[in-house]
């Protein structure tokens, strides 16, 4: 007998928690590039010698955003896992809890390497965020506009890169603001300064903690998927098993094998580049083996029993290489491409034309031009079809980030405008992923492909970043080697032909 469905307040109530929960994903995202350096200066101060300074606070910040996103994709993994076993409210739960918590303990760290350790734990709760809000609002809108709620979820992180940005801009009044608010509650002038000194990252880091709120929103307002339920009533939720984790944390630790290779910890140990690859294309096959290993033990497991046939597990295991491979392009295609753009806008490769705050200005730009973005992709996948949609973001992002790096010599309102192009393009999939992804699988393991899908994609977005001081020494500039980077979407104009067309199927 099937679960009763959902009532419309229980469906929103679901997108308006995934959607805070993706938008604090994307604050505290786009907030480490914001107040890292100042907080690694602050950290390394007394055990660097300031000659040494710059080199070692570029490693070290190298290193934290390489295992963000190692921790980005395992937890995609573990708590989808978790969310196809116990239920999506409950994972979800859990996901931001881990993410706000160990964010906001970064506040109180000593050491680097602190900052290091944390950032990776809550990124694990991040990366599953992603997978579980998808998964449960999919699951729960399956009569309502699915189109509009993926355009939301994808806009939403982009919303949280806008308010850093704003946040930016208005830093120097933001501390003194609460300087003054802090002394006038009675706090010392230690406190103020231990909180606000260095851009008040400590005080930025221990706000982080504050989307742990939205657990109390989703315990008590939050309805499970009636999908899921009915999946655990038939018993089929029981053939999830807690040692396939193992294969999860060997995949995780091949892929911190590979950031290491390309670090610059791997070229002081003697790594070459020849052995770099090597090392990366073994690791990466033990990370796609590692975190594969819980759904295909599913999956061995519920044919045993009888609960899918030999056709939906081939069927599963294959979308799951595809969805990975498809969205590890698009990802890839980001990294390249939008998220340099801020990075790129005060280099000496650009005339700043009498602009300040240009980089703010810049995020600014592309990050409205992802919020729109977001919402027109999955419109033009309900009146095209899944492939045809994808075919043409690949087209439209590929020629917008030519269009930006190739085109640009000054800062200017064409810069704007093309950065605004850019960032909407090249972030029009994450508004296409959340439609797509979760047609691509059943109810039984939807979480945990989704998790598997988008969060691979972030190791294949890691080592192609790793990429991007080689490219540069190729081709001679860093907008020649952004632009290299960016011909990713030629192979999937290609790939997504042997992607499933899902245009008009339920959700299993």
């Amino acid at each position: 007998m099937s679960s009763p469905a959902p009532s419309s307040t229980g469906r929103n109530m679901a997108l308006i928690a995934a959607f805070l929960g993706w938008m604090f994903d994307g604050f505290e995202m786009g907030l480490f590039p914001l107040i890292g350096k100042p907080a690694l200066q602050d950290l390394l101060a007394t055990q660097i010698p300031p000659e040494l300074m710059t080199a070692t606070l570029d490693r070290w910040f190298s290193v934290i955003i390489a295992t963000f996103l190692v921790g980005a994709a395992t937890g995609g993994v573990f708590f989808g896992w978790l969310g196809d076993r116990i239920g999506r409210v409950k994972a979800m739960s859990f996901s931001i809890f881990t993410y706000a918590i160990f964010t906001g303990l970064c506040g109180f760290a000593t050491e680097a390497w602190h900052v290091a350790i944390l950032r990776f734990i809550a990124s694990l709760g991040m990366g599953g965020e992603w997978a579980l809000g998808v998964a449960l609002v999919n699951e729960l809108w399956t009569k309502g506009n699915r189109a509009f709620v993926a355009g939301a979820i994808g806009a939403a992180a982009n919303i949280g890169y806008l308010l850093v940005a704003g946040l930016s801009l208005g830093m120097n009044t933001f501390i003194d603001t609460m300087r003054s608010w802090t002394l006038a509650l009675g706090g010392s002038p230690e406190l103020a300064g231990y909180l606000l000194d260095h851009q008040a990252w400590r005080f930025l880091m221990i706000i982080g903690a504050l989307p742990a709120l939205i657990i109390f929103l989703i315990r008590i307002f939050v309805p499970e998927s009636d999908k899921w339920e009915d999946e655990k009533t038939a018993g089929r939720t029981s053939h999830w098993s807690t040692v396939d984790l193992n294969g999860v944390l060997i995949g995780a630790i091949a892929a911190m094998v590979i950031i290491w290779s390309w670090s610059p910890m791997g070229i002081d140990a003697g790594i070459k580049t020849p052995f770099a690859t090597v090392i990366t294309v073994a690791c990466f096959a033990v990370v796609v083996w590692g975190y594969l290993l819980p759904v295909r033990r599913y999956l061995g497991r519920a044919e045993t029993a009888g609960s899918i046939t030999a056709e939906s597990r081939i069927s599963v295991r294959r979308n799951l290489i595809l969805g990975a491979t498809l969205a590890g392009i698009a990802l890839l295609g980001t990294w390249g491409a939008a998220q340099q753009s801020a990075k790129w806008s005060t280099s000496s490769e650009l005339v700043a034309n009498g602009y300040t705050n240009v980089a703010q200005y810049t995020q600014i730009a592309t990050s409205i031009g992802a919020c729109l973005f977001a919402f027109i992709a999955p419109v033009l996948a309900n009146i095209l079809n899944r492939r045809q949609t994808y075919l043409i973001m690949c087209i439209a992002a590929l020629t917008s980030a030519l269009l930006f790096y190739k085109t640009n010599t000054v800062i200017g309102p064409w810069f704007f405008a093309t950065a605004f192009l850019m960032g909407g393009l090249t972030a029009s999939f994450y508004g296409f992923f959340p439609l797509y992804l979760p047609e691509l699988f059943p109810t039984s393991v939807r979480a945990t492909g989704q998790g598997f899908c988008f969060n691979v994609g972030r190791i294949i977005a890691a080592i192609g970043g790793l990429q991007i001081a080689n490219l540069v020494g190729v081709f001679g500039t860093s907008a020649n080697a952004y632009s290299a980077l960016c011909m990713i979407y030629l192979a999937g104009m290609v790939l997504v032909w042997f992607a499933p067309e899902t245009k008009g199927k339920a959700l299993a």
